[in-house]
């Protein structure tokens, strides 16, 4: 006897397409994986020192479930700093990655049969997450002519007498979008005039590129239905640290702060520790990743947009791009098996993102630059081939 609930669960594709990759590696293939969601530079010095302090000095036990009073602070300040939203400290929560936040947050919001709203093409987490909250997700498709950036009008098609939540992504995973500011201004104005929460998932704030990094959270009339989610992971690569944070009002922390003490009890004390150096810390680190970002960034849009049948458009943000291969082949599926099994090189699929991702492949440029070239190379002897 299982749960029907968690049954219905499929696992992450990129999790899989990744493992998929690593375990033909493993057995002596040339795999060049693009699937990675994780920068693939190493954690800076000065968090690392952090860390190992705090376990030489002996912080290693259970701490608060919502966090340590220090981090909560300095996360606290940094809304404030750079994004303008002003949450006190006991309106933060400290999280094993941004994740769990995300999860607590629909957990804390929805009841049973209540919709949520999530642009589409939309991270593959989102929706079961959804699922297991017994809600609706109700996807709300964007498209390469917009951008992939929803606006309050797509939005309003799809708002019922049911709906309860928005799970907005900005920057985006996968399509690398930024709604601008007047956009965020017309969806915070919606979700006032309908009574709907926001889940503002803002993972990969820092590395933006050619736009300007606004929250929602900040427009007046917002901060009261807003919950900002955020964490360490990407900023200052730091993935498997699992530490993660959301900032929200009062009722929904301590929701939250209930479920995180029944389920994971607290991120990692130390851990936390080093949080508190990177917020506090120097932000150099951050600026020269996401410098060599934007290098990979514009190499590889315009190694893509070279290959007959293949359209790029430039991400404003995070370290993927969202590259139409529908000229080559609409099934992205089938498509990406040819190209793990003729080429060696690991994509995600569009369709794992919902529906609007169908014809398009997801490639993370979190790989060093000779990868980047030599993987796209690989890519475009196969769509030559099939043309």
């Amino acid at each position: 006897m299982v749960s029907e609930r968690l049954s219905q669960l499929r696992p992450s594709p990129t999790l899989e397409i990744t493992a998929k990759a690593k375990a033909l590696k493993a057995q002596g293939v040339d795999v060049i994986g693009f699937g990675a969601g994780e920068p693939d530079f190493d954690t800076p010095r000065h968090i690392k020192d952090a860390l190992y302090q705090a376990v030489e000095d002996g912080f290693i036990y259970y701490t608060p479930s919502p966090g340590i009073p220090e981090l909560r602070q300095a996360i606290s300040e940094k809304l404030k700093h750079d994004n303008g939203i002003d949450y006190a400290s006991d309106e933060v929560i400290v999280t094993p990655g941004a994740k769990q936040a995300l999860f607590e947050a629909v957990m804390a919001l929805v009841n049973p049969g209540d919709e949520v709203l999530i642009p589409a093409p939309y991270w593959v987490s989102y929706v079961p997450m959804c699922q297991i909250a017994s809600a609706r997700a109700v996807p709300v498709a964007t498209s390469k002519e917009q951008g992939f950036r929803v606006s309050a009008e797509d939005l309003a098609s799809s708002i019922t007498e049911r709906t309860r939540l928005l799970i907005l992504n900005s920057p985006s995973n996968p399509t690398g979008a930024v709604i601008d500011r007047k956009g965020l201004s017309e969806i915070a104005d919606l979700c006032i005039k309908e009574d709907i929460t926001v889940i503002s998932d803002e993972i990969y704030e820092q590395i933006i590129y050619d736009a300007e990094h606004v929250s929602i959270g900040s427009f007046p009339g917002m901060r009261e239905r807003t919950v900002t989610v955020n964490g360490f992971s990407k900023a200052y690569s730091m993935t498997g640290w699992r530490l993660g944070y959301a900032a929200a009002p009062r009722g929904i922390i301590k929701l939250m702060s209930n479920l995180q003490g029944h389920s994971v009890s607290n991120a990692t004390s130390f851990v936390q520790k080093a949080g508190v150096a990177a917020l506090r810390g120097s932000q150099d680190c951050v600026a020269g990743m996401t410098a060599e970002f934007r290098r990979r960034r514009d190499r590889i849009v315009e190694l893509l947009n070279e290959i007959p049948g293949v359209e790029c458009l430039v991400p404003d943000g995070a370290f993927y791009v969202f590259a139409d291969f529908s000229g080559v082949e609409a099934d992205s599926m089938k498509l990406a098996g040819m190209l793990l099994d003729e080429a060696g090189v690991a994509v995600v699929p569009g369709v794992a993102f919902g529906d609007a991702g169908e014809g398009f492949q997801r490639l993370s440029y979190a790989i060093g630059m000779e990868k980047i070239e030599e993987g796209i190379a690989r890519i475009d002897k196969v769509v030559r081939r099939m043309r």
